[in-house]
């Protein structure tokens, strides 16, 4: 029986774990530290906290992961469609044989790509009318309390507390945010919500004017300010808002929302407060000018009250005349009276003298109208008094009689009024009973047991309470004792 002898293999023999090794490491060795420009797809944060994401282009798809203690140190949140640059390292998953890229550094590809989407999110948002016109408010003339939301660690907050102490000292209350980074847009948006919902009146004052600032930088330093977060808080603002980010040639799409646009920090801080000097300034102008009008008017009056008083007459010289005149008439009142009484006698001296018997019939007539007038007077006031009895004599006694038998009858009845009063049945020993509503009872039967009553005598009320049930008067019968006993 031949037997052939098998041949000894010269290819080594590997472990899986053996080959996963060898690939990763020479996946490492070859290329170590990579910088990959990609759209990215697939993007999902996952509850751990890692990103997990794929990064492709025309041809090829890289998938990659963000481990989660890198994500605060992010430039930029990952975001589906968004062409970036990633750096990282490749390395392998040998659990499923694949390899990916670790990315610890996330930059927009470009400014090309950062403007687009820059552009795309203004023209977005300028179609919602957050930027219209209407919408700005005028900032406050010389506000009390001014926020400020930026970085307490850079040059921005020593500037505006520098020029605000320089042109009027006001309160100044520092937000801290962080103003670039990962999560930088949230917390600038928040700050500026915070401000907005304290109360007035509240324990920290609520800003009459807000600064959002940040010193200058590249395009994605100043990211941040273009979030579609930010540009939203600082359109809802209830306080006037004044955005300073970076220098004078930079624009973010804050600008656009903001009711002021600064181009520095220090610049904001003077659209916030006025320059006392200035004020002072304008001041004394303002007072000069009113005391120049004051004086102008006070010399126009004094040209007018001259060129009245020069209408008026002379008083002094009138009243002397008046005086004067006055002395004149009364020297010729005396002889002007005696003219009077001496041409009245002569009047009276032509007259003609009557006839003695042609003056005692006039006077006889005259006596005669006289006695029939009287007479006349006396009829009417008869016929007046002919209703009164006590005038029929034209005598007093009868009056006097008719007052004392009307005297008389007024006591009798007075008398008998008294008499039937309440008041008097009260003085003789006897009270009345009222319930608690002020009607008098007459009858037991009206009375129940436990009731509120008030009993009046002749000297006052006393207040009772009624104990028991009514009972019929009349005389009882006595029972037998031994209908008692039996009882």
């Amino acid at each position: 029986m031949d037997t052939t002898p098998t041949s000894a293999s010269n290819v080594p023999e590997y472990a899986v774990s053996e080959i996963a090794g060898a690939v990763r490491r020479t996946l490492e060795g070859a290329f170590g530290r990579v910088r990959v420009r990609g759209e990215i797809c697939e993007a999902k944060r996952y509850p751990s906290g890692h990103w997990y994401l794929s990064l492709k282009d025309e041809n090829a798809k890289l998938e990659s992961v963000i481990w989660k203690t890198t994500v605060p140190r992010l430039a930029l949140q990952p975001e589906n469609g968004v062409e970036v640059i990633a750096t990282g390292r490749i390395t392998t998953y040998a659990d499923r044989s694949k390899y990916q890229l670790v990315i610890d550094r996330l930059e927009f590809a470009g400014e090309g790509a950062l403007l687009a989407r820059i552009e795309t999110l203004r023209k977005k948002l300028l179609a919602e009318g957050l930027f219209e016109d209407s919408r700005k408010r005028p900032l406050p003339r010389l506000p009390l309390v001014i926020g400020v939301v930026s970085s307490e660690a850079g040059a921005v907050i020593q500037d505006i507390r520098t020029t605000i102490l320089r042109r009027f000292p006001r309160r100044i209350i520092l937000w801290p945010v962080a103003v670039q980074g990962m999560g930088a847009a949230e917390k600038i948006a928040a700050a500026i919500a915070g401000f907005n919902a304290l109360p007035v009146g509240g324990p920290i004052p609520r800003p009459d004017v807000i600064i959002v600032a940040r010193g200058g930088g590249s395009l994605e330093d100043l990211m941040a300010f273009n979030e579609e977060v930010v540009v939203r808080a600082a359109a809802a603002s209830a306080i006037p808002l004044v955005s300073a980010v970076g220098h004078e040639t930079d624009t973010t799409l804050i600008d656009f929302a903001s009711d002021r646009r600064a181009p520095t920090p220090t610049a904001a801080a003077e659209l916030a407060v006025p320059a006392r000097a200035d004020l002072l300034a304008d001041l004394a102008q303002r007072e000069a000018r009113l005391r120049g009008a004051m004086v102008r008017q006070m010399r126009a009056a004094e040209t007018i009250l001259l060129r009245l008083e020069r209408r008026l007459p002379d008083v002094p010289a009138r009243v002397t005349d008046l005086r004067r005149r006055l002395d004149e008439a009364e020297e010729g009142l005396a002889p002007a009276l005696a003219g009077f009484v001496r041409r009245r006698q002569e009047a009276l001296a032509r007259l003609p003298v009557p006839h003695p018997r042609a003056a005692i019939a006039a006077r006889r007539a005259t006596l005669a109208l006289l006695e029939g007038r009287k007479g006349a007077s006396f009829a009417r006031a008869v016929q007046r008094a002919r209703g009164a009895r006590a005038v029929q004599a034209f005598s007093v006694a009868p009056l006097a009689g008719l007052l004392r038998e009307k005297a008389f009858r007024l006591a009798g009845l007075a008398a008998r009024l008294e008499a039937g009063s309440y008041q008097s049945v009260l003085a003789r020993g006897f009270s009345l009973v009222r319930d608690a509503d002020g009607h008098a009872l007459t009858r037991a039967a009206q009375v129940g047991p436990g009731q509120k009553l008030s009993i009046a005598f002749a000297d006052g009320d006393v207040a009772a309470t009624a104990d028991g049930v009514p009972q019929k008067r009349g005389r009882t019968r006595e029972k037998p004792p031994e209908q008692e006993t039996l009882l």
